[in-house]
């Protein structure tokens, strides 16, 4: 018996291979049993419809909207991508199109930064250009399980995500920030930790755009772009991150249009409608058996090539499953029709497909369909951990490549007189406003170089900050003048250049030999000039590595550390484990201290391990409202004795059970107990209600008869024995 077990075993696990691996056999799953059910009760023209998946915009019109509930009702497509919009519209829509189809509808989204790509009112991720900068990949991981918490919330099923393009070429107009860098290993670990995060969370990720979009000089919307690489080549560097992909469970692969003479000869043959890239390569060769999705069949490296409709028919030929973006379904339906009347498409090949497309609508739980819920739906999608996520992003991304005489931090900050100079055209006031957080900073704003220079006479050390859009697809490029002005100041000045652009910005910059410090912040946000602003001044420490090369400069993975000083950075509250849905309270505080006259104004900052959290102001500085409150208000010391000293002592022994709120004074100091002040209870002491004198003027008694200072005591130079600076002009003795 005990020899017997084992073959029992062994037989079972062979008749389970042959279970999974026999479509006939398929039914005995309930998957295969659901698939089998629905199929079998599609008309010809319902089966066909599943192939396509056609594009829907929640920021267009009604006959926008009952065009597409037309292709669902009579032409019975299996799916839309959405474009523009915003989140509850498109939700809406979703759940108005999904009732209007016989068999639940695949919902499919570009979201390559996550749903801000195409929707408003919503976080935006960093481009995988900068997430390429970040070498812990747990991160990367996290980023595509938000993008799947976003999407699955949305009700979609399908985040056409990662792009898996090896970007080697600098002049690439339309990948660029969309890669994750140049090396193939660097790209596939980081695509792979993106899939990860997306499909943990029921979504389907999609790799992207094969065979390999990477190095083109042109862009497939608008033209056919050339591939010129051997067979070699492409399996070496381009299919790598595919077979990475492959094997850890990639759901889907879209193919692109392009021009790859390696792969087919035909002189200007779309890569999407091409049998031998699609089956041959992606299919057989490389063994992928997900759903195939064409690019989109509106782009002009396809719709040049052949009209709508017969477009369709020849990118099903060729091996793809679902037919993205078709311009025309009821003449690509009609051309499909044809081709199976005229065998030209078997049963089993459209069977392939379409039951294909059936067991990852029931893998995404379609069999059950749930309408998407709209209550609070802006609100999850803009969890606080989200706005958290991004300091955390950036803090491992920004990049230092220079750092000539530890320029970076800058330390000793009585020493320097600073400058910022704003290259670019885009907003820099996060940036500037951290800047001055730390020292008194000076902009300096001059389009004359000579002017410029006149003007930088006095500081010792010069920030420049380049600041363009925050577009994926915007110029990034410095203009002549630009460089021209960093070059003179670097001749002539200590320099620091920030640059809140794509990295390939950097190559026409000539001047970087003489620059001192220069850091890659990657993209204009707000977030990214606050962290970068810190750095500079060593609230974080420098982490980010290079995705790609900066010919002749910078290599990948070039990054310089930075020291950490011990210095208030700034992040999220959810960073330092706090919730800063609580911290708005303190709003409401605020706003009554000032509405029932305890203060005409105030301001209020949260710091806890080393970082702010919370930094506003409220009011005006008197009640004549003339002035009002701001961050770089600063208060005298002795308002802030009892927040920084008093305050923390007795919130601690508050939580070690010590005192209360009720506590007298003379309980708990003995100097005390036998005094007129002995009764006093914290909460009026801490509440300025305990009838203290507001005052002592201490310093009376460092003045001389005629009430001015003393000569024993000060100064009016810095002097031996006169060195701490009380004001302007005015030294007390040191001891």
């Amino acid at each position: 018996m005990r020899y017997l077990l084992p073959v029992l075993f062994l037989f079972s696990q062979l008749a389970t291979a042959q279970y999974y691996s026999d479509p006939e056999l398929l039914p005995r799953t309930p998957e295969g049993v659901w698939v089998d059910s629905i199929y079998n009760k599609m008309t010809f023209d319902e089966r066909v419809g599943q192939l396509f998946m056609v594009a829907a915009y929640s920021n267009k019109d009604t006959a926008h909207t009952n065009s597409l509930e037309r292709l669902i009702e009579d032409y019975h497509i299996g799916g839309l991508i959405f474009f523009q919009g915003g989140p509850g519209r498109q939700a809406n829509l979703t759940n108005r199109f999904q009732s209007k189809s016989k068999v639940p509808l695949f919902i499919g989204i570009d979201a390559e930064w996550g749903l801000a790509m195409r929707l408003d009112s919503v976080p935006r991720f960093p481009w995988n250009m900068t997430l390429g900068a970040i070498k812990d990949l747990k991160l990367i991981e996290r980023v595509g399980r938000e993008y799947g918490k976003q999407s699955r919330r949305m009700g979609i099923h399908f985040n056409f995500a990662p792009v898996l393009d090896i970007n080697t070429n600098p002049r690439n107009p339309i990948i660029g920030n969309r890669s994750f860098g140049e090396d193939k290993h660097k790209v596939t670990e980081r695509a792979l930790a993106l899939m990860t995060g997306v499909q943990r969370q029921g979504v389907f990720a999609t790799g992207k755009h094969f065979p390999g979009h990477g190095d083109t000089e042109t862009d497939s919307h608008h033209t056919l772009p050339t591939v010129n690489f051997s067979k070699e080549r492409l399996n070496d560097v381009e299919f790598y991150p595919y077979r990475k992909l492959f094997d850890a469970g990639l759901a889907s692969v879209m193919v692109a249009h392009l021009n790859v003479p390696a792969l087919d000869p035909r002189e200007n043959f779309p890569s999407s409608i091409s049998y031998n890239v699609v089956t041959n390569v992606l299919q057989k060769e490389l063994g992928f058996d997900g759903l195939i999705f064409t690019d989109a069949l509106n782009m002009k490296g396809a719709s040049d090539f052949k009209q709508p409709g017969d477009i369709d028919l020849e990118a099903f030929l060729a091996g793809n499953d679902i037919l993205l973006f078709a311009e025309n379904v009821p003449w690509a339906l009609e051309k499909i029709c044809v081709a199976y009347q005229d065998t030209i498409i078997t049963e089993d090949r459209l069977a392939h497909s379409v039951k294909k497309i059936l067991r990852y609508k029931y893998r995404a739980g379609l069999d059950r369909y749930i309408p998407v819920k709209t209550k609070d739906l802006v609100r999850d999608l803009n969890s606080p951990e989200n706005r958290a996520l991004q300091y955390t992003l950036y803090e491992n991304a920004i990049t230092v490549l220079k750092n000539n005489n530890n320029i970076l931090p800058i330390k000793n900050l009585p020493g320097e007189r600073i400058a910022y100079v704003k290259l670019g055209d885009d907003d820099s006031t996060p940036f500037l406003n951290i800047l001055q957080n730390y020292t008194e900073i000076t902009e300096i704003k001059e389009k004359n170089i000579d002017t410029l220079m006149l003007k930088l006479e006095p500081f010792t050390t010069v920030i420049v900050g380049f600041h363009k859009a925050d577009g994926a697809w915007k110029n990034h490029e410095f203009k002549y003048d630009e460089l021209r002005k960093i070059d003179t100041i670097a001749k002539r000045k200590k320099i620091i250049v920030d640059i809140f652009a794509k990295p390939y910005s950097m190559l026409p910059l000539s001047s970087i030999p003489n620059i001192d410090g220069l850091i890659m912040s990657y993209q204009n946000t707000d977030v990214s000039q606050v962290v970068s602003g810190g750095l500079i001044f060593g609230a974080s420490e420098a982490k980010g590595t290079l995705p790609v090369s900066i010919v002749p400069y910078f290599g990948v993975g070039d990054g310089l550390p930075t020291q950490r000083l011990s210095r208030l950075g700034f992040t999220a509250p959810e960073n330092v484990g706090m919730d800063s849905r609580k911290l708005t309270n303190i709003d409401v505080i605020a706003a009554r201290a000032i509405n029932e006259q305890m203060t005409p104004g105030l301001q209020v900052l949260v710091a806890r391990h080393g970082k702010v959290i919370y930094h506003k102001s409220f009011g005006y500085h008197t009640y004549d409202q003339r002035t009002p409150v701001s961050n770089s208000d600063i208060y005298d010391v002795a308002s802030l004795t009892k927040i920084t000293a008093t305050l923390p002592n007795i919130m601690q022994l508050y939580d070690q059970s010590v005192l209360s709120m009720d506590t007298k004074l003379g309980r708990m100091l003995d100097i005390f107990a036998n005094t007129d002040k002995k009764n006093i209870e914290f909460k009026d002491l801490m509440t300025h209600q305990a009838g203290l004198q507001a005052w002592i003027p201490f310093y009376k008694a460092t003045l001389d008869a005629s009430n001015m200072p003393s000569t024993a005591i000060y100064s009016k130079s810095f002097q031996p024995g006169f060195t701490s600076q009380v004001s302007e002009n005015l030294y007390i003795k040191d001891g």
